[in-house]
C-alpha cells in the first residue's frame, strides 16, 4: 500500500484541482452523466442515478484535505435529495442506492443531519417496493408494471443493497437486511455465470420467481461479460460479504477479481467488454477505477498471498489511470478521469468522462493516501 501512496500526491492534488473549479461553476447544480468532449455540462435538475456521486466526492474532499470548505458544499446537497425524495422525483429505480448511500447517509454518519436520515430511510422505502417477492430480487428500473421491465435485477444491484443493510441498522427493522440478503444469494446463483463472468442484467418470471435468463443492456452481447458490471461483482459481493458474513459471497467477489484480472490489457485498464483484450476498442476507465476500490477492499478479507496479489494489481491499475487515463495535465477538462464509456451499443458517453468514474478514482485515492480511512459504504 506504502508503494502505491507514494505515487499518488500529485494525483490528488490535480484532482482536488478540479474539484475546486466544478464547485465554482456547478454551486447547487449537477454534472451531467458524462462529459461532452471532456467537459461536464450542468444538468437541469437532480434526476438520473449518478448525481450523488457529485457530493460523494466532495466528501471524499474533505477526508483527504479536512477543509471544510468541503464539507459545507457536500452538505448543501442534501436538501436536494430530501426534496427528491419527498417529491417522488424519478424514483423508479434501484439506485436509490447509489443516491442515498452517497447524499444523505453520509451526511447522517459525519454530521447526525436529522433530515438526511429521514430521507435515506425515505429511499430504503421506496427501494422495497421494487423487491419481487416471488423471486425475492430488486428490479433495476423503471415502471414496476412494465412489462419489458417485471422480474429484471442488474449486477450493478450489488451496491445498492448497503442502503438496505444501513436501513436495518438504524430503524432497527430487520426487513431491509433480509431483503438485501435474499437479493444478493439470487444474483451470486444466477448472474454470476459458472465460468466466472456476469450477465448485466438477469430475469424472473414475476408470477413464479422461476429464474428465465441473462440478458445485456451495455456489453457487446448477452454472453459476454460487461467489464463494469464485473468490476461491480468485484465490490458489491465484498462489500456484501462484509454485511453478512457469508464466505459464499467471498468466494464470489473472488471469482469476479480473478476473472477480471485475467482478461486486462497490458496497462491494465480494461476494454469496455472484457471479450475484448486488444484492438481499437475503446477503454472503460471507470471500470478500472471501480475494480481498483474492489480489489483493495477485497484484499482485506483474504489471506496472502491472494490478498498482496490483489493489492499489487489494483496499484498497477491505479498507477495506469493516473499515468494515461487521469486529467493532471489536461486542463481543459473539467472531469478528473477520461477515457471511459458509459453505454457503447446506444453511442452514449463513449470515450468520455463519467461521474462515477470520477468518483472510484477519487476513492481509490483516499484509499491509498489515507491508512484507516472508512469507505461510505
Amino acid at each position: 500500500m506504502t508503494a502505491i501512496a507514494d505515487q499518488t500526491g500529485t494525483a490528488v492534488t490535480a484532482a482536488l484541482r478540479t474539484i475546486d473549479a466544478n464547485i465554482a461553476e456547478f454551486g447547487d447544480r449537477y454534472p451531467d452523466d458524462t462529459t461532452d468532449n471532456d467537459r461536464y455540462r450542468p444538468r437541469p435538475a437532480n434526476t438520473g442515478w449518478t448525481t450523488s456521486f457529485w457530493p460523494g466526492m466532495l466528501w471524499l474532499a474533505h477526508d483527504l484535505t479536512g477543509d471544510d470548505t468541503y464539507r459545507k458544499a457536500a452538505s448543501a446537497h442534501v436538501r436536494s435529495f430530501v426534496d427528491r425524495v419527498d417529491q417522488g422525483i424519478d424514483l423508479d429505480t434501484h439506485d436509490l442506492g447509489f443516491l442515498y448511500t452517497l447524499s444523505c447517509v453520509t451526511a447522517w454518519r459525519r454530521h447526525r443531519d436529522p433530515e438526511a436520515k429521514r430521507a435515506a430511510l425515505s429511499a430504503a422505502d421506496h427501494l422495497m417496493r421494487r423487491v419481487l417477492p416471488s423471486a425475492g430480487i430488486i428490479q433495476a428500473w423503471g415502471d414496476l408494471a412494465d412489462p419489458r421491465q417485471q422480474g429484471r435485477t442488474i449486477v450493478d444491484s450489488l451496491m445498492n443493497t448497503p442502503l438496505l443493510f444501513w436501513a436495518s441498522r438504524t430503524s432497527g427493522d430487520p426487513r431491509y437486511a433480509a431483503a438485501a440478503r435474499r437479493h444478493t444469494t439470487q444474483l451470486r446463483d444466477h448472474i454470476l455465470r459458472p465460468d466466472d463472468t456476469t450477465y448485466h442484467t438477469f430475469y424472473w418470471d414475476p408470477a413464479t420467481g422461476e429464474p428465465l435468463r441473462g440478458e445485456t443492456e451495455q456489453g457487446s452481447a448477452d454472453e459476454s461479460c460487461w467489464a463494469r458490471g464485473q468490476a461491480w461483482g468485484i465490490y458489491g459481493f465484498t462489500l456484501n460479504h462484509q454485511y453478512t458474513g457469508d464466505p459464499t459471497l467471498l468466494e464470489a467477489a473472488i471469482r469476479c477479481a480473478d476473472y477480471f484480472l485475467a482478461h486486462l490489457p497490458d496497462d491494465g485498464v480494461a476494454y469496455w467488454d472484457l471479450i475484448f483484450t486488444s484492438g481499437p476498442e475503446e477503454r472503460d476507465s471507470s471500470a478500472a477505477a471501480i475494480a481498483v476500490n474492489g480489489l483493495l477492499e477485497l484484499a482485506a478479507h483474504v489471506p496472502s498471498p491472494l490478498a498482496d496479489h490483489y493489492r499489487a494489481s489494483a496499484g498497477r491499475i491505479l498507477r495506469s489511470l493516473i499515468d494515461g487515463y487521469s486529467t493532471f495535465d489536461r486542463p481543459g477538462s473539467n472531469a478528473l478521469l477520461l477515457h471511459g464509456v458509459y453505454d457503447k451499443p446506444k453511442a452514449v458517453g463513449v470515450d468520455e468522462g463519467n461521474l462515477w468514474g470520477d468518483y472510484f478514482y477519487l476513492e481509490a485515492l483516499a484509499r491509498v493516501t489515507r491508512p484507516g480511512w472508512t469507505h461510505p459504504w
